[in-house]
């Protein structure tokens, strides 16, 4: 039997909408912070990062940051300065955002363009194509 809250009701099965309302509100902010700011760290100036998803935890003290630099270029020392600036960052989301908290940032690489690649890649494989054709199960 599944484990049951006090209040006898499930615990949710993902975020709920306001975890989701504020981590697209954070990322939102972070992007225009990181467009705006002028970076000393060479890696982080010029083009920014790609943020594609904050992930905040239920008591919105904490985000979870997926980052895709520009093209996959050096991906790990990006994550790296990003979580370097990440004090400077939240000091600057701060007045970006209307929380009760500024939730600290964590940074990581989103992995989900190189799935998407590499499902784009095996799909384009002529016998995957073969199979994916009408009539091609067929002898």
């Amino acid at each position: 039997m599944p484990a049951r809250h006090s209040s006898g009701r499930r615990p949710p099965a993902g975020p709920s909408q306001r975890q989701l309302r504020a981590g697209e509100l954070v990322r939102h902010a972070l992007v225009d912070i990181l467009r705006a700011e002028t970076f000393t760290d060479p890696l982080l100036a010029g083009t920014p990062p790609t943020i594609s998803e904050v992930r905040v935890t239920p008591d919105l003290k904490q985000a979870l940051c997926f980052v895709e630099p520009l093209g996959g270029v050096a991906a790990p020392e990006v994550i790296k300065a990003l979580n370097r600036a990440s004090r400077f960052l939240r000091l600057r989301l701060g007045p970006a955002i209307d929380m009760r908290f500024t939730p600290s940032l964590k940074f990581v690489h989103d992995d989900s363009f190189d799935t998407a690649e590499h499902i784009s890649r095996l799909l384009d494989d002529p016998r995957v194509r073969r199979d994916l054709e009408p009539g091609g199960d067929e002898p």
